[in-house]
């Protein structure tokens, strides 16, 4: 018996979601007594070994053309095999694009029970109970998993990262990889960025910045405070800026430390898609606008005449 956690890696370089359910998954072995092992799937360039730091004592390492990119059919048939050699009782995954792609299927392949957008550690006190959101993260679940093999999927910035002392073992696991039934024939990505889901600070503006030409500002304050840019759905619709820095409920989901606002009004479906933000803080001239019940901090003025003193204010800081 053992709990596996899968590894999350993209371009070689493991991904920040992985670390906190690298934690996540060391604390649960911890509550079960047994140990926590990994599975990564590719080649990768970072230091596998000094993963170790986190909890996990063995990482199973399969490397497979097939696998260069995601398709959560061949993933899932892959991690099971890891698992039923390994005996893992409890697989982890990141609630990420990733983690929903294969854990559902897993979960079908396994038999197995499956909890999404968990935000604590199981109750193992009576029987195995794991907290979760609900309603776009209004409400929360206990929910109890009573087969004999157990997924959870961690929210990203649900846990803390935790780091010790220890290496981990890497060993090559020898898999049957299916090839995948998708052809990807191009990948188009975006350069020179802070990626949104890896972002600890999101600088967002709505259509309170009345036009794409003054964005200047919050891509100064961006850069000033190492951030990803973001934008509420109007703006994307407008084409103000491009679709991938849409967050909300049909947009990207994003969980950062700190999340700016500003000119963004704050309807349901844009919450939705911030709201695990652990500090929101806002800026609008509406007092009346619906993301200051929400937010944090708020400052109710005029983004022009706020932003560059905000600029102005870290620039002494730095």
């Amino acid at each position: 018996m053992s709990v596996l956690i899968y590894i999350d890696q993209a371009d070689g370089h493991i991904k920040k979601a992985s670390y906190e359910v690298l934690s996540y998954g060391a604390k649960i072995a911890e509550q079960l007594g047994t140990t926590a092992e990994g599975v990564v799937l590719g080649k990768v360039q970072d230091d596998l070994a000094g993963l170790g730091k986190y909890g996990v004592k063995k990482i199973h390492q399969v490397t497979n053309d097939n696998l260069a990119h995601l398709d959560g059919q061949v993933y899932a048939k892959v991690i099971a095999q890891v698992a039923e050699k390994t005996g893992a009782k409890v697989i982890v995954f990141s609630n990420n694009v990733d983690g929903k792609a294969i854990a559902p299927r897993l979960s079908a392949k396994l038999k197995a029970g499956l909890v999404t957008g968990a935000m604590a550690l199981p109750d193992t006190s009576n029987g195995f109970s794991v907290k979760k959101t609900v309603f776009s993260g209004k409400a929360f679940a206990n929910v109890a998993i009573n087969s004999d093999v157990k997924i959870i999927a961690l929210n990203p910035n649900a846990f803390q990262v935790t780091e010790g002392a220890g290496t981990a073992e890497v060993v090559a696991f020898d898999a049957a990889v299916d090839a995948p039934k998708v052809k990807v024939t191009a990948t188009n990505k975006v350069t020179g960025e802070v990626p949104l889901s890896e972002a600890e600070v999101v600088v967002s503006g709505g259509r309170g910045m009345k036009g794409p030409e003054n964005w200047g500002m919050l891509e100064e304050l961006a850069h000033l405070l190492g951030a990803a840019l973001a934008c509420s759905r109007p703006v994307a619709d407008a084409h103000w800026r491009p679709h991938h820095e849409h967050v909300g409920q049909t947009g990207l989901a994003i969980a950062p430390n700190l999340y700016i606002a500003v000119g963004i009004s704050g309807a349901i479906q844009h919450l939705a898609g911030v709201n695990r933000s652990k500090v929101i803080v806002v800026i609008n001239k509406d007092p009346e606008a619906p993301f200051f019940k929400a937010a944090d901090y708020g400052i109710v003025g005029d983004a022009f005449e706020v932003l560059p003193k905000i600029i102005d204010a870290v620039k002494k800081l730095k």
